[in-house]
Order: structure tokens, then sequence, then C-alpha cells
């Protein structure tokens, strides 16, 4: 293995989940006035924290959301977690080989505590992410494309970000791990290639993971 720290994004990584999250964001911009498609939200919000979508709608509108939008979002979503929501298809496997290499992991992820947890209960990937694997953007404040999160991550499991790896699927995660001096594998399941144009090396199914990694 020629990393120390294999760190995972969480959203269209490990869980499934940008489809469901994308098409309940436009559906809730759109009721909310602001008429958005799930085109226009994978493009402007995908991997990105919920800062983000606040502070492009005050800019393109002048409004700002409503107080009460993430609590009604995340309700919703979480909603339809529990009966929609799968992990992506393949990467248990590559959970079990670091495992079995004996290869340390974590995730950092744009979403919140709760939404990680979440995710990970109703798909049953709770079981390889202990409270000290998960790391989210409400730990550092700024969320990607800024290096925080990842820079954090590799400080709390106590590896140098030279010797880590991100695995991600945005463009914005893309760039948060270039800026934090770590390699990026780029996962093109939902992602035009040309948008990771930044990674290391690029993907597109997570049979093809472990052999990056090694």
């Amino acid at each position: 293995m020629r990393y120390d720290l294999v760190i995972f994004d969480n959203d269209g990584v490990l869980v499934d989940s940008e489809p469901i999250s994308n098409r309940l964001l436009a559906a809730y911009l759109t009721e909310l006035g602001y008429p958005t498609s799930y085109e226009d939200s994978i493009r402007d919000y995908m991997g990105s924290a919920m800062h983000r979508v606040h502070d492009l709608v005050e800019a393109r509108t002048g409004e700002r959301l409503p107080a009460e939008f993430d609590d009604v979002f995340h309700r919703r979503v979480f909603a339809t977690f529990e009966r929609e929501l799968e992990a992506v298809g393949g990467v248990v496997d590559v959970l079990e080989k670091l495992e079995a290499d004996d290869v340390p992991y974590c995730v950092a992820s744009s979403g919140s505590h709760e939404r990680i947890r979440v995710g990970h209960r109703t798909t049953g990937l709770d079981r390889w992410f202990d409270e000290g694997r998960i790391f989210s953007a409400q730990d550092v404040g700024k969320g990607k494309p800024a290096p925080d999160l990842f820079l954090y991550a590799a400080e709390r499991m106590g590896v140098a970000p030279g010797r880590c790896v991100v695995v991600e699927d945005s463009p914005l995660g893309v760039q948060a791990a270039v800026a934090a001096g770590m390699d990026v594998l780029g996962f093109t399941a939902m992602t035009p290639a040309a948008k990771l144009g930044g990674a290391t090396q690029l993907f597109s199914g997570m049979g093809e993971l472990a052999g990056l990694l090694a």
C-alpha cells in the first residue's frame, strides 16, 4: 500500500445519496421560488456544505433562504434515505480489503455528522466507521473546496497530508484534496471525467479502486 491513510468522501462515494439529495434540493428551492433543476443542483451544489446553497441563492437573488431551510431539507432527506438509500456498489469490498491489509481509513464529508450517521446506519456502513473515523465540515467551519476538512482529518488520524489519498466524486472535493497536498482518486460514476481534471487518477467503478490504492 503506497498510502498511510485513505480518506473517503461520503455522499456518492460511500452512500449513493447524491441522486436523492439533489432531487430533493432542487424541488425545495423551486418550491420556495428559486427555480432549480436536478441538473442545476448537481452542477452548483454537489459535494458542498449547506452554507454554499445559502451563499449562492443570496448572491444570485439578493434574498436569504428561510431560517428553517436546513432543518426542513434534512428532515425530507433523512425520511427518503430510510426508504431508498443504499451503499455504493462495491464499496464494502474495498473497506474489507483495507481492514484485511490493516490500512487506516476515514470519512471526511461536507455533510453534517447527523447526515453521515443516518446514511451509514441505513446502509449498514456504520459497522465500518466508528466515531473516531468520521469527520464533517461542521468540525472546521469551512467546507470544500477549502482544504481545511481534509487537513483536519489527516491531523486527527496522525498522518502527514502527503501520505494521504482522498476518494472523491465532486469537483469541489477534488479541489479541496489538491489544495491539501493530497493525491485524489476521482470517481466518475456521476461526474464527467472532464470536471474532475485535477485528480491524480480517475476510476468509474469501485471494482477498480483497490488496484489504484495498492
